[in-house]
């Protein structure tokens, strides 16, 4: 064959593939419809991830991240023709969130900025957003403890999580010299902390909302300011990258969880739950609590205590362990640990894949 005759024979596939691609999207119209009369979620991440998995075990010879990165999109077709409002996100556009919140959904599915996390556990208890995706952890900062402290007080669920690989920059318009002020999300400043106590030793660090809000400051007043964020949010606004990967630590990444109204059924291979419990006061209650999971076998993942702001000193245990909360293991534990604590709430259980 020619080389043009190749490429009418690819012109030939993609096609049929587009072919194929409307006739998938009829289907997945039929099933949200299915979805809406059953009061089935639209956005279903063990389904996807069992979806993915068996795709990438289907087509050996490709590699399994273009697998994933080109039906990632598929998908994200899907849900967008199912999905009535947006999903909600930390904005402005060009945040760590938004990309956690991309790399969940995809690019099809309509998607709503908002200033704050507490305005996006709002827009998803009134119905404004479908879904809100809020960062929860840092490798290098710990947790973003507003997150989890509305986790506790909030009815959503956690429905799944992602995980972000964070290179941070600093960006602004002139040279590093002259910059008097570095703008940031706190967790972000704390990030590159080491990075610029040597390089910008005089800056004043100025907290922001987010990341990319700290960006659009510095684009509207840029004398003497300077930036940290992602590439992504200096780029769309035309500013300068001075200087990439200031972070503190190369292996820097964040824990994003996706919140719902609606809990997930167990499917995944590999789940998670996440739970958060108050001990009552008296010796040895950690560890009884804590002997719940280890005398059937169950590893914990993660564990953090915060402030319960209910009463002074005392504390609420966040807890991730393998399994689904309606699995007969995870409920074996959960009826011992109801009985060694004060408190225990399930916060939600999700796919182990970090999207």
């Amino acid at each position: 064959m020619s080389l043009d005759q190749h490429r009418r024979e690819v012109d030939r596939i993609d096609r049929e593939m587009l072919r194929l691609l409307g006739e998938r999207l009829e289907v997945a119209r039929a099933i949200g419809e299915a979805k809406l009369k059953s009061g089935a979620p639209v956005y279903a991440p063990q389904r996807e991830e069992q979806v993915l998995s068996a795709l990438v075990e289907a087509a050996p010879n490709i590699p399994a991240s273009g697998v994933r990165s080109i039906f990632r999109e598929v998908i994200s077709l899907s849900i967008g023709a199912q999905m009535a409002k947006p999903v909600a996100y930390l904005g402005p556009e060009g945040s760590f969130t938004q990309q956690a919140q991309l790399r969940a959904f995809g690019s099809s599915v309509p998607s709503l900025p908002l200033r704050s996390i507490s305005d996006i556990f709002a827009a998803v208890e009134s119905g404004e957003a479908s879904y809100g995706v809020v960062p929860v952890e840092n490798s290098t900062e710990g947790v973003v403890s507003h997150s989890l402290d509305l986790l506790a007080e909030s009815e959503l669920k956690v429905v799944a999580q992602v995980t972000l690989a964070v290179e941070q920059c600093l960006v602004g318009f002139g040279s590093l010299d002259a910059v008097t002020r570095v703008l940031s999300k706190d967790i972000a400043l704390a990030q590159c902390r080491g990075w610029l106590s040597r390089h910008a030793p005089n800056a004043t660090l100025v907290e922001t909302d987010s990341t990319a809000a700290a960006v659009e400051q510095v684009a509207r007043e840029p004398q003497g300011a300077a930036a940290v964020a992602s590439a992504t949010a200096a780029e769309s606004r035309g500013v300068p990258i001075l200087a990439r990967g200031i972070q503190d630590r190369r292996d820097n990444a964040t824990r994003f969880f996706v919140i719902g109204l609606t809990a997930n059924a167990t499917g995944a291979k590999e789940e998670v739950t996440s739970v958060v419990l108050t001990l009552k006061h008296e010796p040895g209650a950690l560890q009884a609590a804590l002997s719940s999971f280890s005398d059937r076998g169950i590893n914990l993942i993660r564990i953090e205590s915060r402030p319960s702001r209910r009463r002074a000193w005392e504390y609420l245990f966040f807890i991730d362990f393998p399994g689904h909360w309606d699995s007969s293991a995870v409920q074996e534990a959960v009826v011992a640990l109801k009985g060694r604590c004060e408190i225990v709430k399930w916060l939600g259980s999700y796919p182990q894949s970090a999207g």
